[in-house]
């Protein structure tokens, strides 16, 4: 909602204050008129537009001696309403009016008005608009309309102002170079973002129903068959290949907006953008782009079955070429309303960081997973793109793009028995240098193995899907942390927020390779807080006997884990299964907590355990007493 505030500025003489009597009187007053009429602020009325709540017109003096009060109501002002009614105050229209405005440091539009037009006998309307108007409009960008008036004839008055209004509510400087006669970049690149969401089926062209469809969505009312003939008409007469059977293409839709500005609907353009939620300086709305979604400690955040079915969807329509993946094109063309690749992406090296097919294109299954590790780290990344690629909910109760997410159950106690209610599950993978670490996320996107050595610099990511026992499946996310990762662990808040679960690697043909666990361990004790699972890699190689305080076996027994370290090796078609050793773990914590015999809840498991012994050998006594006993009386 916007309040307008028009001041009303020109030479004496020109019918500033007879134009404001007209329109609050609605006729022509013959009475005199005062100099200079005190502030009037009127109600929205028929024909006002619909975001404007109030109407202030500041009436103004040309006199020398009133000058700074002049500076002061314009500085105030919305909208300077320009008034001439002869030759000589349109020759200071150029010469002094508008330079003063620009003097005095403000950027706001001006509506210019030709008033007394019942005296003009000579000229017709288009010849002055033409002669007069469209110069000046070519040479001060900072006019947004022109009109002609009569007070005296109650002639375009109300128009007048209404232009005022409109030039606030729907400005036309963000849309339209005057001077070059063309739409502005921003502009341009609002309304192809625009064509390409109502492009539903991705061909190129606005077919007569995603026409009809793009009608009913931003005007609420169907479009004619002889409006979408007049439409297709107007388009062809410049650009002639832009209409074919197939629909209105990209060209074509920019030439008909470019029309709207050129012949003043711009309020027309301003419709189509502030429905698909642009603001006036034609960025998306900061409320769609990003809106309110709050995720608790210890919680995450995971697309709905809605924001899945949208990206598939998405998915299935870039697909031209329908070979089960993405190429560039296609990718390009996908994120061509947005900023491009989300920065994350970039960072890990994107589409390597997930499911790819032979030709290296990201797969549907890795689109997915991608979108799902991008919603784990950053939601708000993931909303922005939503309200980039044009989500629309289906949940009137929630028409935000937070529909397509949803908040998982913060994950407390965690070595309490039970499985997470999540899909979406992250592991750090720890070890030594050369320890392996590397292949084994290569391993998990069924890269094939490299003997050729590269450490580590920076964190990697990559993320795919895991068939659990059972059938079901989740996302599951492997970090390497590469040089940061000194910093990484040390920030227990963020580490115990979000990890769900630490796999610690060693060479077990390197004797030096299991020592580093200990000791990082050592180092960060808060680690002991998340469940882990200890692998022993290049199992295909020789083992050895590491040098360290305690074997690895020995170890892990001394922590009270189940079993032995995993032996595997990435060589081995087997080592698929440690990836869902990983997610069980993950998914049911308390099976891979360390526990030590000072662990309180590991002492009343084992009371719990006594407890019931003691009671059910109690009970035993007790039956066998009373069988005995009854015995004895037969």
């Amino acid at each position: 909602m916007a309040t307008v505030r028009i001041c009303v500025c020109g030479d004496e003489g020109t019918g500033k204050s007879s134009l404001i009597t007209s329109l609050v009187k609605g006729v022509f007053v013959t009475n005199r008129i005062q100099p200079v009429l005190p502030q009037i602020t009127i109600p929205p009325t028929i024909g006002t537009p619909e975001n404007v709540t109030t109407t202030t017109v500041v009436d103004t003096s040309a006199l020398p001696q009133e000058r700074s009060n002049l500076a002061r109501e314009i500085r105030k002002s919305n909208v300077i309403l320009l008034v001439y009614s002869d030759h000589y105050s349109y020759e200071r229209v150029a010469l002094f009016w508008l330079p003063h405005f620009r003097s005095l440091g403000v950027n706001i539009p001006v509506v210019l008005c030709a008033n007394k037009s019942d005296l003009a006998v000579e000229g017709s309307e288009a010849q002055v608009v033409e002669e007069e108007m469209l110069p000046l409009m070519a040479e001060f960008k900072e006019i947004d309309s022109c009109i002609r008036s009569s007070a005296r004839e109650h002639r375009n008055v109300n128009e007048a102002f209404f232009l005022c209004q409109k030039a606030v509510t729907h400005p036309i400087a963000p849309l339209f170079d005057s001077k070059e006669c063309v739409l502005k970049p921003a502009a341009v690149a609002a309304l192809q973002r625009i064509f390409y969401l109502c492009d539903k089926d991705r061909d190129g062209y606005l077919s007569d129903k995603e026409v009809e469809d793009f009608q009913m969505k931003c005007f609420g009312k169907p479009l004619s068959n002889e409006d979408l003939i007049y439409i297709k008409e107007t388009i062809q007469k410049v650009c002639p290949d832009s209409v074919t059977p197939a629909g209105i293409d990209a060209h074509g839709f920019l030439h008909l907006n470019k029309l709207y500005a050129e012949k003043g609907r711009h309020e027309t353009v301003w419709i189509l953008l502030r429905t698909f939620q642009y603001t006036d300086s034609l960025s998306l709305q900061e409320n769609y782009l990003h809106p309110k979604f709050e995720v608790p400690p210890f919680a995450s955040a995971e697309l709905s079955p809605e924001g899945y079915r949208f990206f598939v969807d998405l998915f299935l329509l870039s697909d031209k070429d329908n070979d089960g993946g993405l190429n560039d094109s296609e990718l390009a063309s996908l994120f061509a309303p947005t900023l491009g690749l989300p920065t994350s992406w970039t960072d890990d090296s994107f589409p390597s960081s997930t499911v790819r097919n032979e030709a290296g294109h990201v797969t549907l299954q890795g689109w997915l997973a991608q979108w799902s590790m991008t919603t784990f780290t950053s939601p708000k990344t993931t909303l922005e793109y939503l309200a980039y690629l044009g989500f629309e909910s289906s949940d009137r109760s929630n028409p935000t793009t937070t529909a397509a997410l949803k908040v998982t159950r913060p994950r407390k106690r965690r070595r309490r028995p039970g499985r997470v209610g999540r899909n979406v599950v992250l592991c750090h993978v720890l070890g030594a240098p050369g320890a392996g670490k590397s292949s084994l996320l290569d391993a998990f996107l069924s890269r094939g193995f490299s003997v050729t050595y590269h450490p580590t610099i920076k964190p990697r990511t990559v993320v795919n899907t895991v068939e659990l026992p059972g059938g079901k499946q989740c996302y599951l996310i492997l970090e390497e942390l590469g040089e940061l990762e000194p910093a990484l662990l040390e920030n227990q808040t963020k580490l115990l927020d979000q990890c769900d679960v630490v796999a610690y690697t060693y060479d077990s043909s390197d004797p030096d390779s299991f020592a580093y666990i200990p000791a990082l361990r050592s180092k960060y004790p808060h680690l002991e807080e998340l469940p882990g699972v200890f692998l022993a890699l290049k199992a295909d190689l020789d083992r050895t006997t590491q040098r360290a305080e305690c074997q690895p076996h020995e170890y892990t027994t001394r922590l009270g884990l189940p079993g032995p370290p995993l032996h595997v090796s990435v060589t081995w078609n087997s080592v698929q299964e440690v990836f869902v050793h990983i997610a069980e773990a993950a998914m049911e914590p308390s099976t891979a907590f360390p526990r030590s015999e000072e662990d309180p809840e590991g002492k009343w498991m084992a009371w719990g355990i006594a407890l019931g012994a003691v009671v059910c050998a109690g009970a035993a006594a007790v039956v066998i007493w009373r069988r005995v006993s009854g015995s004895g009386g037969q």
